[in-house]
């Protein structure tokens, strides 16, 4: 392909991801760029140019050991939610800007030891960020058929001005803000949308070679079996292997956590903690993804070119082979995306790292606390800009002068290694309160002095001097000594033996130093509250260990340098507000201290802040017993905070309780005094009608027709029966409730029950045209008191036919078994049951006020009986609350 086009073809490329970054922070509250799939996706930047092409070239030459590349994070993601989950939030609470930061963090804000991890991430990165380099520079020479060409000078060589366009592209998205714990929504989404094109890419060739070139896997598997070294492409190579394999496994699993590029994205541009749900099996089905067709390719690539060619780039050579420029050109741009997302979130995180714990700390505190806020402002972003680029052509150099020696896979591994150091420090850290800054710095230093000597001097002798001198022979000549056998440890792949000695020596010497000396009150002090992750919010707030003396004013002072004066007086009035503290408090505590600290960490660092307001205020020392009292009464007075508002809460509850009580008996007494009422009126018109009737039959007897006198005396036999039902009603409820109303039981058919009682209401059901069916017809047997039932059933009936519409009302009646017991069920179509009645149908005293009439009818005690006689049953009356349409009760009586 012609060099002009390729380059267009990349300019265009890079233009729209700027693009699409330039969306993104255009739109930072966007659901597009605030999901779980974005920050997923953004975590495909682990899948680098090692993985779009090393991993091609290592299982050409060794089979199937590019796995254990893959399987460390696959094995991490589930501990994310655990393990990534308090990392995020310690890093939110204390605005976390680094891997460096946390770990310092933990160890009470050592600024050597932010430092040294600082240079340790370098000297991981640089050699990776060459790789990747290494990697733009093969491939655009092999797709425009400049294969052959070397380098001469930095004015000809197209990987330079492509290094220097990703550093603007860094720099422009990453430094926009002083913050460097603020997120870069920007840099996320186009790092997510690159992830998506190398994969999808990836898979393009894949399926290309797989299915096009060859006739399946199993064509592909089928010749490759035939070749003479087959055996050692599928298999661990025994015991050693296995050790290799675990060993390589462990520094991926550990990379995943600790490489500045991943802490970036997994930690610092983290918005929601419940992505990492998704997180947990969308990253690991990423990686399998990538991997489905490494194995093929590789084979393939065998079987075309043996070993004619570099195997890393059998998926670009591949397609060029059989004439498909447009399949390789979209191979190049996948790989090209897995470069720019590893140079940019890795150079971003580096510079942070730099500018906060190695520039600012050991060089410019003393000018920006004389500086004005603006001008220290944009220090810091040139600092930051200054530190990018520096770092991209360190890279640059590394891969003119070192690279050529070594393979993607090769560097990619040292890396890891490398960045491994860090791991008994972060992780052991996170989980047990003993260890120390001391140990942390002499566990990370003698891990990678052995790093070193096993893995890097030898590489770097190689590359100047062309000897092999000192790998085969060891220092001194010394056979002990030898860098790739240390104390005769010979059958370990370089990188696992360097990564078995050096982690050994970490982990002893982090856990002996962490045993025999003692960290100071600080360490101690955010030990705990890096552990205590029960109450941990709270911890963080209130529990800094600090005495001495402080005043407000100084430490505004020294926050308006680097955050401005309306910025710092929204922040301390917001402090304020949130401890109730009154806005013209003069002397600072141990929480203003702890909070004026966060707010400059994002900014300068958690070293460079603790000098800063170290530098103006008079702190005292404290010995290790009293952090541990003051720890101890912090915890026992959040104990006491969380009794207290758990006390609250039930007092809460019981009020509550207590108002719907009090509400229940209001409306209940109500109820009652209605009921008394309705009863007063009840009795009072039947013996009004009886007084009445009777004096007209005294006055008038002589002179009255007996058509007329018979009338007068039904009317007084219907009051007094009338009067005498009320009566017994009242006498019944009464008897029932307290129990001196005993049951008659006899074995009856429910059915002849049933039918007795429509018999007894069917005349008022045929004046108003009411239908009543019975949907069943079975004989039941079973005790029961019949007259109470009836009485239970009449009452049902009866409602039925007081809510039914005239002249279309329709009742249904239906009784089956049901387990142990007959249920009855009574349903009809008139105007149902108010959602507000359900709670009180059955209560003595309540009347619905739903009726098809002006007044309720009846006492209100229908209901109330019917269900005393049921429990009395051993059985349950109730009413549904899912019809649509009318009401349905029922009831069961057991069986036995």
């Amino acid at each position: 392909m012609n060099n002009y086009i390729l380059i267009v073809i990349i300019i265009l490329y890079l233009a729209l991801l700027f693009y699409i970054a330039f969306l993104a922070e255009k739109n930072t509250k966007s659901k597009w760029v605030n999901n779980p799939y974005i920050y997923t996706l953004s975590l495909g930047v682990y899948c680098s140019a090692w993985t779009y092409y090393g991993s091609v070239g290592i299982a050409a030459n060794s089979g199937i050991n590019f796995l254990p590349i893959y399987l460390g994070p696959a094995l991490a993601a589930p501990l994310w939610i655990v393990v990534l989950r308090k990392i995020i939030r310690i890093s939110k609470q204390h605005k976390i800007s680094s891997i460096a930061d946390f770990v310092s963090l933990r160890y009470g804000n050592n600024r050597f030891l932010g430092a040294l991890i600082t240079v340790i991430c370098l000297f991981g990165t640089i050699p990776y960020l060459s790789l990747q380099l290494k990697a733009i520079s093969e491939t655009f020479e092999i797709i425009s058929d400049r294969t052959g060409n070397t380098y001469t000078s930095i004015v000809n060589d197209s990987t330079f001005y492509i290094a220097v366009i990703l550093a603007v592209f860094a720099t422009f998205y990453g430094t926009q803000t002083p913050d460097a714990s603020e997120k870069h929504r920007g840099i996320v989404t186009a790092v997510a949308f690159e992830s998506i094109l190398k994969l999808v890419f990836f898979l393009s060739v894949g399926a290309y070679v797989t299915y096009y070139l060859f006739n399946g896997t199993e064509d592909i598997y089928n010749q490759i079996s035939q070749r003479p070294n087959f055996e050692k492409l599928v298999t661990l190579h025994g015991l050693e292997g296995g050790f290799n394999w675990f060993y390589i496994i462990m520094a991926s699993f550990m990379a995943i956590f600790l490489l500045p590029r991943q802490f970036q994205v997994s930690v610092i541009e983290n918005t929601r903690e419940k992505h990492l749900k998704n997180a947990i099996w969308m990253f690991p089905l990423y990686l399998l993804l990538f991997n489905i067709f490494v194995i093929f390719i590789a084979w393939g690539g065998k079987l075309t070119f043996d070993d004619t060619v570099n195997a890393d780039y059998f998926s670009l050579l591949l397609p060029l082979q059989q004439g498909n420029n447009f399949l390789a050109l979209l191979v190049f741009l996948g790989g090209f995306s897995a470069v720019i997302s590893m140079v940019v979130v890795s150079t971003l995180a580096l510079s942070t790292m730099v500018s906060n714990n190695l520039i600012i700390p050991y060089g410019f505190l003393d000018k920006f606390i004389k500086g004005h806020p603006e001008k220290n402002t944009q220090y810091i972003k040139n600092i930051r800009r200054i530190s990018i680029f520096s770092i991209i052509v360190s890279a640059y150099i590394f891969y003119v002068n070192f690279s050529i020696e070594l393979s993607l896979y090769s560097i990619g591994l040292i890396a890891f290694v490398i960045v491994s150091q860090l791991a008994p420090s972060f992780f052991i850290g996170l989980f047990w309160n003993r260890g120390s800054a001391k140990a942390s710095i002499t566990g990370i230093l003698l891990g990678f002095l052995i790093t070193f000597y096993t893995l890097i001097l030898p590489f770097t002798i190689e590359a100047f001097t062309g000897s092999k001198e000192f790998t085969n022979h060891g220092l001194f000549n010394i056979s002990l000594l030898k860098p790739h056998a240390l104390f005769g440890l010979n059958f370990l792949s370089p990188p696992a033996h360097a990564f078995f000695w050096s982690m050994l020596v970490n982990i002893l010497a982090y856990l002996t130093f962490s045993l025999t000396s003692k960290g100071n009150y600080r360490e101690r002090n955010y030990a705990e509250m890096f552990i205590d992750s029960r109450n941990y919010s709270s911890l963080q707030d209130s529990a800094l260990v600090w005495k001495g003396e402080a005043y407000v004013k100084d430490i505004k002072n020294v926050l308006i340098k680097f955050l401005g004066e309306k910025r710092t007086e929204r922040a301390l009035k917001l402090f304020f507000l949130k401890y109730k503290l009154p806005q013209n408090t003069q002397m600072a505590d141990a929480r203003l201290i702890n909070f004026s600290e966060k707010l400059l960490t994002g900014t300068i660092g958690g070293a460079s802040a603790k000098i800063l307001i170290a530098g103006v205020v008079k702190e005292e020392e404290i010995s290790l017993l009293e952090v541990l009292k003051i720890l101890e009464e912090s915890k026992e007075a959040i104990a006491k905070n969380k009794l207290l508002r758990e006390k609250s809460n039930e007092l809460t509850r019981l009020t509550n309780q207590l108002r719907d009580v009090n509400e229940e008996l209001r409306l209940k007494d109500k109820q009652k005094d209605e009921f008394l009422d309705t009863v007063a009126h009840e009795l009072k018109t039947p013996v009004t009608g009886i007084r009445a009737a009777t004096e007209l039959l005294m006055d008038e007897n002589d002179n009255m027709p007996s058509d007329i006198q018979v009338q007068f005396l039904k009317n007084i036999l219907q009051d007094s029966d009338r009067l005498s039902r009320l009566i017994n009603n009242i006498l019944d409820f009464e008897k029932l409730s307290t129990g001196r109303q005993q049951l008659v039981m006899n074995k009856k058919n429910i059915k002849d029950t049933i039918l007795k009682a429509v018999n007894s209401i069917q005349h008022i059901a045929g004046k108003k045209n009411i239908h009543i069916t019975i949907n069943n017809s079975t004989n039941y047997f079973l005790n029961y008191d019949e007259d109470r039932i009836l009485q239970v059933l009449t009452n049902l009936f009866s409602n039925a036919i007081k809510f039914c519409d005239a002249d279309n009302g329709k009742i249904e009646i239906n009784y089956k078994p049901e387990r142990n017991f007959i249920v009855i069920t009574v349903k009809d179509n008139g105007k149902g049951i108010p959602e507000e009645d359900f709670s009180y149908i059955f209560d003595k005293f309540y009347q619905s006020k739903n009726q098809n009439t002006i007044k309720p009818q009846g006492s209100g005690l229908g209901l109330a009986i019917s269900k005393q006689i049921i429990e009395k049953h051993n059985g349950k009356i109730w009413a549904e609350k899912s019809n649509k349409n009318g009401a349905t009760f029922g009831f069961k009586l057991p069986f036995n």
